[in-house]
């Protein structure tokens, strides 16, 4: 900057620098109009239009974005209920008005009493109440309401009380995943039965009404009448009679951590995202190995198409090593939390770039990967309030339907979260929460805000991935990057690629040597929204039949 003498006259502008400064002033003061199904105020992307219709709502209400986010999550928990819920856990990457992030982790821990075999059982179902931990979801609301909540904690739960208790119709996507509750989980199938037994389907109503009488005592109680009390007993007794072995006192001593996020340059964005045992840092490893390679448009034009497919399936191959890392910081020795946070250096990607060929892959033992279970389900909320404040909420209880475990006296269907220790770990702590694929993240850069996550289990980091690629690197708008069919590489290091994937692409990877096998279905969905100037854009994943809502 120029300093002046008082007095002195500074040099008259150049026509040129006149002219910038007229342009500067019009664009001030001229307010320019969004696109058509963008927003000026705020938006939220949820799984269904239901859910952010919800969120928006309470934030043109005055709601703060973590208000919104609740509210969304729990109207999430009866619509999509075969994906999270009060008996399972999340995850929030929470961005005040001032720009500081943090995280509120209230993922699932393994209960002090829990088979001394446990992992021996990872070859077999995985469903059933030894695989439930302890649930952590309303601990973690509570937690996020009172470090950045504003409006009253029970109006964040009145309209899904309204909808359980009234009653409404069967979403579609709910509806296709009725047919996995089964005779041999018979509390679960009357929840979804009509007075004559028979399961409903898609367009029936359906209420829930315990879950409701729940949600209820909570919003008047609060989260601890979830913990401790007759909610609490009840959900004990409910669980036990089920055989599994969770207790009062795993529900009293569950407590949360809030922590900073890991922060990761790339380009002029910085990315936040949770620490483990979430799964920032096996997304870190990705985007940073690709972003080693100069990515652009180009990158997905004619041969080089083949090329960056290769080497973002290579990457994963290499990361997929790296999830036995991914442990319980607190559960876990420092030098252990010390090497999986040292694989979001850049340094680290480099030289696994080194190792990557652009002609050939290798068998599995190459990559020194441990097969593991790969899991599914769970749901994502992206929000963005006025003040500039957003949060990236990612909540689960794991497989669809969870434990399929179903609490009567409560209406809450439990997870079966410590499955997800199966192949990353070869004995478990009291405590510990297990490793997670949860990648709520952030990004910000000067002009822009991108609020992102995604559900689908193992598919998580997938569909993170090649959103993120398209829409930053690639060019694509955020629609377009998250229609993108995606490859998914599964924990054996076999290329799974969903329906409209380009066929020439496919032949090209399988003639250099990458095995290809068949998924029955994918669970990939992102939902994100972004501000760009003064403009917010929001998009729920079709796949899941989503739609964002804004004002």
């Amino acid at each position: 900057m120029e300093v002046y003498k008082l007095g002195e006259t500074p040099p008259h502008p150049s026509s040129t620098e006149q002219f910038a400064a007229i342009i500067a002033c019009i664009c001030v003061l001229v307010n320019v109009p969004c696109s058509k199904n963008t927003f000026k105020g705020a938006a939220v992307a949820a799984d269904s239009a239901t859910c952010s219709n919800i969120g928006r709502d309470i934030l043109q209400k005055g709601g703060s974005a973590v208000d919104g986010a609740i509210a969304a999550l729990l109207c999430t928990s009866i619509i999509n209920p075969q994906s999270m819920g009060l008996g399972g856990g999340s995850i929030f990457t929470v961005m005040d008005r001032n720009g500081e992030v943090r995280i509120i982790n209230s993922r699932e821990t393994v209960p002090k009493r829990f088979k001394a075999n446990l992992l021996n059982g990872c070859s077999d179902s995985l469903v059933g109440s030894q695989w439930i931990g302890v649930p952590g979801e309303l601990r973690g609301y509570e937690r996020a309401h009172v470090l950045y909540g504003r409006l009253p904690w029970a109006s964040l739960f009145q309209p899904t009380i309204k909808l359980a208790r009234d009653g409404f119709p069967i979403p579609e996507f709910q509806g296709r995943f009725i047919k996995f509750v089964d005779d041999k989980t018979l509390p679960l199938r009357k929840l979804f039965s009509d007075e004559n037994g028979k399961m409903l389907k898609a367009g029936d109503t359906v209420k829930f009404p315990k879950l409701a009488d729940t949600l209820e005592v909570i919003a008047n109680q609060g989260a601890n009448a979830f913990f401790t009390g007759k909610i609490a007993e009840d959900l004990v007794r409910d669980i036990q009679e089920a055989g599994g072995s969770l207790s009062m006192g795993d529900l009293a001593s569950y407590n949360v951590t809030v922590t900073d996020p890991l922060t990761i340059p790339l380009g002029d964005y910085q990315m936040y995202v949770p620490p483990p045992p979430a799964g920032g840092v096996i997304l870190s490893v990705i985007l940073n190995i690709m972003k080693g390679y100069s990515p652009n448009s180009m990158s997905m034009e004619g041969e080089q198409r083949t090329l960056t497919y290769h080497r973002y399936v290579e990457a994963f191959k290499y990361a997929n090593s790296l999830r036995k890392y991914i442990r319980d910081p607190q559960f876990s020795s420092g030098a252990l939390f010390s090497k999986a946070k040292s694989f979001t250096e850049q340094s680290f990607a480099d030289r696994i770039r080194s190792l990557i060929s652009s002609d050939e892959s290798h068998d599995p033992q190459y990559y020194n990967i441990t097969p593991h279970g790969d899991s599914m389900g769970t749901t994502h909320v992206s929000v963005l309030a006025e003040d500039g404040s957003a949060v990236s909420a990612t909540s689960s209880i794991n497989y669809i339907f969870g434990s399929k475990v179903f609490s009567p006296r409560t209406g809450v269907i439990l997870n079966n979260q410590l499955s997800d220790f199966c192949g990353k770990a070869d004995h478990i702590v009291a405590g510990e929460r297990p490793p997670s694929s949860m990648s709520p993240a952030l990004l910000q850069s000067e002009y822009t805000t991108l609020v992102i996550g995604a559900s689908g289990g193992s598919m998580i980091t997938t569909g993170m991935a090649s959103t993120l690629m398209n829409h930053i690197w690639f060019g694509k708008t955020l629609e377009e990057s998250i229609a993108v069919p995606i490859v998914f590489v599964d924990s054996r290091n076999e290329l799974k690629f969903e329906p409209n994937f380009d066929k020439s692409v496919i032949k090209a990877l399988n003639a250099l040597g990458h095995t290809q096998t068949n998924a029955t279905y994918f669970y990939n969905v992102v939902n994100a929204v972004e501000k760009e100037g003064g403009c917010i854009h929001a998009v729920s994943d079709a796949r899941k039949l989503g739609q964002a809502a804004g004002y």
